[in-house]
């Protein structure tokens, strides 16, 4: 089994799609599945398929290929995702409200156990079963709550300053909604959601299809 820090960043990624894709066909009652079907589902070979798993060992079956549920635990622990995870939610705006509302976060394993914001407007409201609470409170209940991760929705303006607070309190692990590049001191792990990026990206692919398109026309 290769260590973890040596593993590409790309394959941790499509480990995430084959869970997904896994998931799907569990709902779906298939209980087995070839490396050539789930790469086939994603746009990848079947090579592809084995060596990202070959990463963390082997969970095929001769003559069978992988058991659905099992593969599945498996992605699961590779991921961590195997045990709960406590997490806070830092601004109480319109993202921070659509991820207390999201119910597969606690599927995943991630339970939302507080909710923080210092708009006094919003404090003490209850949202989605979660009471907001004043930043104040912050670095005495990630210790009571044994809270892990940090998924910040707050202004770009604000952001760092609140995740110092965060990596102060003891947080292990931040999701960043906001849209700015931050600080970490290498204290954290932290992953950024970058809504405007990913349009981006996005327009630049329906771009690229429909000068594509224009330039055949013209042919």
């Amino acid at each position: 089994m290769t260590s973890r820090s040596k593993i590409p960043r790309p394959t941790v990624k499509r480990l995430s799609l084959y869970l997904r894709d896994l998931e799907s066909r569990r709902e779906q009652e298939q209980q087995t599945i070839s490396s050539q079907q789930l790469g086939d589902a994603l746009g990848l070979t079947d090579a592809q398929v084995r060596k990202d798993l070959a990463y963390f060992g082997q969970f095929g079956h001769p003559g069978i290929g992988y058991h659905v549920q099992e593969l599945i635990a498996e992605l699961r622990k590779i991921f961590g995702t195997d045990r709960k995870w406590s997490a806070a939610v830092v601004g109480a705006g319109n993202i921070g409200r659509a991820v207390m509302a999201y119910p597969r976060f606690r599927h995943k394993g991630f339970e939302i156990v507080a909710v923080f914001d210092n708009n006094p407007n919003v404090i003490g409201q209850v949202i989605s079963g979660h009471r907001v609470r004043p930043m104040d409170d912050l670095p005495a209940l990630v210790g009571a709550r044994d809270i892990k991760i940090g998924i910040l929705a707050v202004p770009a303006e604000t952001a760092q300053a609140v995740t110092d607070v965060l990596i102060d309190a003891g947080i292990l692990g931040i999701l960043n909604f906001a849209p700015v590049r931050l600080d970490v001191r290498d204290a954290v792990s932290i992953t950024s959601v970058d809504f405007s990026v990913a349009l981006e990206q996005l327009a630049f692919q329906v771009s690229l299809g429909l000068t594509g398109s224009l330039d055949e026309q013209e042919e």
